[in-house]
């Protein structure tokens, strides 16, 4: 990867033509975090928020986005997703773990279906607790894993 494909040679912004690619199974797992109060996390867990349950109204909001992201990425490409799910999990006291995973059978991956479904999860946790917690934060939202077509599996090693 010498050069970024989404500019042709005078420098133009272009959707990459991916008409001569195989179609293969593309998968691709994204995550993120969001630090919150103890007492928010407890509110989470125990449903008592006001506007219901955080994480089922957070995994439609994913599953949402994941499947608009050409409407919303302007140079991605439109895909049928095959299957996607968004998770959630407490590594600690004070993190929400988010992850997404996505497949499609098509000509590109879907790393920005996943990235996007993370993201969009994550806002619609801050969106539904900042009433309770406006010191949340949302981080280290980054891709994880991919696999399908030329480029072949890519997964995480090194945190960085």
């Amino acid at each position: 990867m010498n050069q970024l494909s989404h500019f042709d040679a005078q420098g133009a912004s272009r959707m990459v033509d991916v008409g001569g690619k195989e179609v293969t199974v593309r998968r691709a797992r994204a995550s993120g975090r969001l630090r919150l109060r103890k007492e928010t996390i407890a509110l989470i867990r125990d449903r008592k928020l006001a506007k219901g349950d955080v994480f089922e109204v957070a995994r439609l909001a994913g599953v949402m986005a994941a499947k608009r992201t050409a409407e919303l990425i302007p140079l991605c490409h439109p895909l049928p997703l095959d299957t996607m799910s968004v998770s959630f999990d407490f590594p600690d006291a004070v993190t929400i773990a988010i992850e997404a995973e996505v497949q499609a059978t098509a000509r590109t991956g879907v790393e920005m279906e996943a990235l996007l479904a993370v993201s969009t999860a994550a806002l619609t946790v801050y969106d539904m607790c900042k009433s309770v917690d406006r010191a949340m934060v949302i981080e280290q939202v980054r891709l994880e894993e991919k696999s399908g077509g030329r480029s072949g599996h890519f997964v995480r090693v090194l945190d960085r």
